[in-house]
């Protein structure tokens, strides 16, 4: 219950505050005078009665004196008294044996840690704010703790369809033996039939490979997947053959904003704007028929002075295809991976001030947590999910509605 207005001027009378120091020392000392009089409350509860109120009782058991404890807390580092009996039966359950701390400094490392804070910052903020040391390999093994959390994550089960999946990659620099390695952080995020954003799996292995891409896609079918509708990715050579290796039946759209980009490293910076104009007549064409089209329609105007910029289109056709055949709704959602792009800004912005991490396993850590600070914030279902549903419902209506 918080104290009264009437308390609080009453100890401000009574104790002459003059900074926040002094308020803050006045607190420290009502924080362990608390902590005090609560194991003198266990102790009690142990023995039945207060202390020099035995009375009558019959008790074999009594006070013993006490055993001091330094406590590290959010007001610094403190001596206290832990109560002792006779026959060694109490156990305090406010400051247990063994614990030390009761700042709930793990806590803040963890979070601390989640944003990117390098454990030398870490380390500063701690003793800036609480006066608590802590070493470099502390922060770490204390964020180690998160580790069985995270295989338990990884290895979860996950739901059996999906009618949207994303997948993509960043790349980091991690230090082993001596060397500074490349290693890609794959990511796998999917739309549930409900219509929420879900992060499905993070692995760190090595440079982007269609082997390793088909590895994880096997591990989201052993996790429970038995369907996907559409697969959203970027060009891989051999991601294709992945992906209809365990899901056969789902269709594939290879990002078109990331075709778009890779038109314009051909095209003059002069031209880009009327380029780049031109262009939405292909993605945005009704159909297939008048998609291709106005992509001989750019081919004419453009293919002479930009071949390059034309034929990654022509040759890559039939992987670009695919959301033609489907109504507005579920095209805004398959024809581009920027849904999957926007949370690995989200991850580069954590880990923007790791220039290299020391192992793999940092890595994960700091992508694990990061996610579970992201994932947090998505309460909110796609935009115009029921249009989208009801469309996914029609084109799909054995291998969704058992899922419904």
């Amino acid at each position: 219950m918080a104290l009264a207005k009437e308390q609080i001027r009453q100890i401000i009378t009574e104790n002459n505050f003059t900074n926040v120091m002094d308020v803050y020392a006045y607190l420290k000392e009502g924080f362990k005078d608390i902590l005090q009089e609560l194991m003198e409350s266990e102790m009690d509860a142990t023995l039945g009665y207060e202390k020099n109120q035995k009375g009558e009782l019959v008790s074999s058991n009594k006070r013993n004196g006490y055993s001091t404890k330094t406590l590290k807390s959010q007001y610094g580092e403190f001596p206290i008294d832990i109560p002792r009996d006779r026959n060694g039966e109490f156990e305090p359950k406010l400051i247990p044996k063994y614990q030390r701390d009761v700042s709930g400094i793990e806590e803040k490392v963890i979070s601390l840690y989640a944003r990117g804070m390098s454990t030398r910052d870490i380390h500063d903020q701690l003793q800036d704010l609480y006066g608590i040391e802590l070493s470099a390999e502390m922060v770490s093994k204390i964020t180690d703790k998160i580790l069985p959390e995270i295989k338990e994550w990884q290895s979860r089960p996950l739901n059996p369809v999906y009618p949207f999946v994303f997948m993509d990659c960043i790349h980091y620099k991690v230090r082993e033996d001596g060397r500074i390695l490349i290693r890609a952080a794959y990511v796998i995020m999917g739309v549930t039939i409900e219509g929420y954003k879900d992060i499905l799996s993070i692995t760190v292995g090595t440079n982007e490979t269609s082997k390793f891409w088909l590895g994880m896609l096997n591990d989201l079918k052993n996790r429970g997947i038995r369907d996907v509708m559409f697969f959203c990715v970027d060009g891989l050579p051999g991601f294709k053959e992945a992906i209809q290796a365990v899901f056969p039946s789902a269709q594939i759209q290879r990002c078109v904003i990331h075709m778009l980009r890779n038109s314009f490293k051909y095209v003059n910076y002069s031209d880009l704007k009327k380029f780049s104009s031109d262009f939405k007549n292909v993605y945005n064409a009704p159909n297939e028929s008048a998609a291709l089209a106005e992509l001989e329609n750019m081919k004419e105007k453009w293919g002479k002075k930009y071949p390059y910029a034309i034929s990654n289109w022509e040759n890559n056709w039939e992987d670009v295809n695919s959301f033609f055949q489907f109504p507005d709704e579920i095209r805004r959602i398959m024809y581009t991976t920027n849904i999957i792009e926007g949370l690995n800004r989200q991850y580069r912005k954590v880990t923007k001030t790791k220039s290299v991490f020391p192992s793999d396993t940092s890595l994960e850590k700091m992508l694990y947590l990061a996610s579970r600070n992201i994932t947090r914030k998505w309460t909110q279902r796609y935009r115009n999910w029921d249009q989208v549903l009801g469309q996914l419902i029609i084109l799909y209506e054995e291998r969704l509605t058992q899922y419904l």
